[in-house]
């Protein structure tokens, strides 16, 4: 049996700011200190973007509490946003490589790791932490997909970006994750929603603790880092990344990290969907075909299905449907009645049903 310790499998060496000066990573195995997922991932995009192409790296690290789309998806498709509001501080972030959306939290650790273009291999770096986890004593195996399962439950999903000369590999590992959390934020019914982005594929999962108690971020990130040296041939220390002022004030990490937040990159980013839902009311049922492209309503068109309305008011309705075209989709900005539905309650009701469907 193999007996992990709370220390790292090797010293740490702190990373020198000078190296700051010349923008160029000069290490190969990165430990970032921080849980901040805004720093995590722009410092994993420099490492990307910077580091020697013909050199291997592996970059591990913890976010606090989020969710992490793929670069090409559809947030209101993907996310429950009223679970996401429930919980307060946990936001949504739209990261840089492809794949799925997956759940972050302290319970969770992630891993990166980048290789030059010519040698990249998704097969053979899922394998590394599939070695990692097995020699943590728990008998995982690889889907088809090169996710990480033990029976049928998957614990790692991945993604990869290739960029030139460069690609990674990166992906969670569940330990401890909050699993009740992850689901209820994770769970959707926008089956009427059609998108022309990535659809996450859905699979029961599981955590790493479920088969040996005493494993925890340390032990599988000495385990994950042992594997990547023999693999690679590497013989290096750990470098441990702190979210310092530094760091910080480095114009690409600053540049970064201001904008995932942003509402052009978090939802300006979403490719082209179309969203169709209908709605009963006393006067009538409205059916609605909404179609938005980078986060904005191109087009909104409201059919009434035997209202009982008068003319004003069925003109009223198709108004704010016209009024809607242009705007943010998802907004809740209730000027947009004003003139338009003022003194009338069908369009009021319409607005507010489109207001809570836009969710």
């Amino acid at each position: 049996m193999i007996f992990f310790s709370a220390r790292l499998s090797r010293p740490l060496q702190k990373f020198s700011h000078r190296h700051l000066s010349s923008a160029s990573p000069q290490h190969s195995i990165y430990l970032s200190k921080s849980t901040n997922p805004y720093f995590n991932l722009t410092f994993e995009d420099w490492l990307f973007r910077h580091k020697t192409p013909s050199q291997p790296l592996l970059l591990i690290y913890r976010d606090d509490p989020c969710v992490i789309i793929g670069r090409n998806q559809n947030p209101w498709k993907e996310i429950n946003f009223d679970a996401l509001k429930s919980r307060p501080g946990i936001p949504f972030i739209r990261r840089r490589s492809g794949g799925g959306t997956v759940y972050h939290d302290l319970g969770n650790t992630n891993f990166s790791i980048h290789q030059p273009r010519r040698s990249f291999d998704r097969h053979l770096t899922a394998q590394v932490i599939l070695r990692a986890v097995r020699s943590l004593n728990i008998d995982a195996s690889l889907n088809d997909r090169n996710d990480i399962c033990v029976g049928h439950n998957k614990v790692s999903g991945s993604a990869y970006k290739i960029v030139n000369t460069r690609a990674y590999h990166h992906g969670t590992m569940l330990i401890s994750t909050r699993l009740a959390d992850l689901g209820d934020i994770l769970r959707t019914n926008k089956e009427t929603m059609i998108s022309k982005g990535v659809a996450s594929v859905r699979s029961p999962v599981c955590n790493l603790r479920q088969f040996n108690t005493h494993v925890d971020h340390l032990s599988f990130s000495n385990a994950v880092v042992n594997e990547f040296r023999r693999e690679y041939g590497i013989d290096e220390k750990i470098v441990e990344i702190s979210e310092s002022e530094e760091w910080l004030s480095l114009p690409y990490i600053k540049q970064g990290m201001s904008e995932l937040p942003s509402w052009q990159w978090a939802y300006g980013q979403t490719p082209e969907f179309k969203y169709t839902i209908d709605n009963s009311f006393s006067w009538g049922k409205v059916s609605a075909n909404i179609i938005a492209k980078h986060g904005v309503i191109l087009s909104c068109t409201l059919n009434l299905i035997e209202p009982c309305l008068s003319t004003n008011d069925a003109e009223n309705v198709f108004r704010l449907a016209k009024s809607l075209e242009g705007r943010r989709y998802g907004c809740d900005d209730d000027d947009i009645t004003v003139g338009i539905a003022s003194t009338c309650t069908a369009t009021q009701s319409v607005w507010t049903w489109l207001k809570t469907a836009m969710v």
